[in-house]
Formats: C-alpha cells, structure tokens, sequence
C-alpha cells in the first residue's frame, strides 16, 4: 500500500510573514461643515508647529526614541502650547519619532544614520499639511460619530463607512490613525496592525522597511550642495 503523499509544510518564516502581513488601510473622506473644517486646518497647524518645536532638540541630542524625547521635551511643549492638550502633545512627540526613524534609519533612505556618520543631522521641518496622529484617547467613533481632540475642546461630526467597514473597527485592533490634507479635502485614515503584532513592533519594522520617504517634512542638509531637499523627491 503506497503512503499518501504529505504536502509540504510552509517554512515558519514564510508562515510568519504571511500571518504579519498588515492589513489595508481605511481612508475615508470626511464631508465636514465648513466650520469644522477650518478647525481641522487650524488643528493640523498647530499640530505641524509642535512638531518643528521638538526638532530642535532632537536634532542636538540624536534622540529620536519616543520615550526618551518624551522625557526630553514633554513639560516644555504643555507650557509653550498649552491649548493643544497633553494627549497632543504626546502623538506630536511620536509623529516625530516616526518620521525620524524612516528618516535616519531606513536602508533607502540618503539620510540614514551610516550614511551621514559624525555629520550634524539635516534641519527637519513638518509642513502645515503634515498629518496629526490620533488614538483611542484623542478620537473615537461611535454610531457613526466621530469625537475628536481638536484645539479647545472635542469637536463631533458623522462619518460615512460601510457596514462591513464599521465591523473592522470591531474586529481589528488599530494601529494608527491620521488627518490627512490632500488639496484642501480632509481624510481619515486608519491603519490597522496585523495579527500577533506587537503595538510598537509593527511601526518599527514598517519604518526600517519603508522606502518611501515622507513627503510632508523638508530637510536643510548643511553637508550639501543642494540645500534644501523635500523628501517626497528624494529616490
């Protein structure tokens, strides 16, 4: 009697990568009265202003781990922009620790920390049109209703999605989410992490990987000829 053939098992990192593989994003338009419009723009400037704030000493110090610029800057920032909120203020500190990772850290990139050696760092600065980073502390959705953190208070505003992608929200763990500004229509983003990623985890590989460098934040590289640099065209 001939054995049943035995299929090939997949290899554990194989298996690995394809149970890690992160899910599709969620963008959604947002169809916001015009007053709540203006206050998402003013949110995303105010936002972009704590950002190039924190700059300054991340650049002198090389420090781009979240918690320890937390600790470097955090009760400076609460008192120079107090109308932002300390909740804010900590997803301003990540928002720069996230883009310096990409930025110093991935292989791609010409800015990557083995590259520049003993070479000061580039001067950063986020755009007004950077997007503001929110949790589950600073937005919520609930019966289509989006409460948000914005400046002054929480501002509410429907949100239109699927049944189906409401479910996600029930199903999924998220990982992130984003007011993004593209041409003067606001979007919700929400990325969420893929199965038996750890919170942190996730984001520290998909910036070690990431080859595409975020378009929103303009370095001055004092080491070079060419000035001023914007990285969405940097290849």
């Amino acid at each position: 009697m001939q054995p049943k053939p035995v299929a090939p098992r997949e290899s554990s990192k194989r298996a690995m990568l394809k149970k890690r593989r992160a899910p599709k994003p969620l963008t959604v338009p947002l169809d916001a009265p015009p007053a709540i419009a203006a206050q998402l723009k003013h949110l995303q400037q105010a936002f972009a202003e704590v950002c190039n704030a924190i700059e300054p000493t991340m650049r002198a110090t090389r420090c781009w781990n979240r918690v320890a610029l937390h600790h470097l800057v955090y009760h400076s920032l609460r008192a120079r922009f107090p109308q932002l909120g300390s909740q804010m203020i900590c997803n301003a500190i990540y928002s720069v620790s996230r883009a310096c990772r990409t930025i110093f850290q991935s292989p791609a990139s010409p800015f990557n920390i083995a590259r520049l050696g003993e070479r000061p760092l580039p001067q950063m600065r986020f755009t007004a049109h950077a997007p503001v980073f929110f949790d589950r502390h600073t937005l919520s959705i609930r019966d289509g209703t989006v409460s948000m953190l914005a400046l002054g208070g929480r501002i509410r505003f429907r949100l239109s999605i699927s049944q189906a992608d409401e479910q996600r929200f029930r199903q999924e763990r998220l990982r992130e989410i984003l007011l993004l500004n593209q041409g003067d229509q606001f979007l919700l983003r929400f990325v969420f992490a893929a199965e038996g990623d750890e919170p942190e985890t996730s984001t520290r590989q998909e910036a070690a990987e990431k080859s595409t460098l975020p378009e929103y934040v303009v370095l001055l590289d004092e080491g070079s000829t060419d000035q001023v640099k914007e990285l969405g065209e940097v290849v």
